[in-house]
């Protein structure tokens, strides 16, 4: 068994429809979906907002690498390219941490790094994860954080760029 969380984001083509897609093809295994928000592209390539939400989902049958090859099986029917690293996208949609009956997995492959490395600096993640789990916590290093604490540890400028959107994904 395991339960991840997934991070996904687009800001190309249909957006919402994009994002639309993950929650259908995830709906077997939904725990929650948050709120959906817009946000400025991450990593500095000129490109339009990104919509970005969060999706705990839990399958008794999947682990990790499951959850990965999903996603990338939905980033390849939505057209994703990768050329531009942080360049602009269809969809993406990341594993960011995972949690099997042992605990919180630890993965240093190159192609799932668990949790996601990057997580704790990224509003656009922290912020949805928030708001459907509250007492989340991420491993960074050897130290368990607080969602919140994390959260809070970002600039405000940053913060205050998640902007809650009207959409609703479920």
């Amino acid at each position: 068994m395991s339960r991840a969380v997934l991070s996904i984001g687009s800001n190309l083509g249909d957006r919402e429809a994009h994002l639309r897609s993950v929650v259908e093809a995830f709906a077997p295994w939904l725990v929650a979906v948050s709120p959906v928000y817009e946000t400025a592209p991450w990593g500095g390539v000129d490109q339009q907002d990104f919509l970005n939400a969060v999706l705990v989902v839990d399958d008794p049958d999947a682990g990790p690498w499951d959850w990965l090859r999903r996603g990338r099986e939905l980033e390849q029917a939505a057209d994703r390219v990768r050329i531009v690293r942080w360049g602009a996208r269809t969809l993406d949609v990341d594993v960011v941490a995972c949690t099997a009956a042992g605990g919180p997995v630890r993965s240093t492959d190159p192609e799932l790094t668990l949790p996601h490395p990057q997580a704790r600096h990224r509003a656009f993640v922290l912020v949805p994860w928030l708001a459907v789990a509250p007492d989340a916590t991420l491993d960074v290093g050897e130290r368990r954080y607080p969602i919140s604490e994390l959260l809070a540890a970002l600039p405000a400028e940053e913060v205050a760029g998640v902007r809650r959107t009207e959409l609703v994904l479920a």
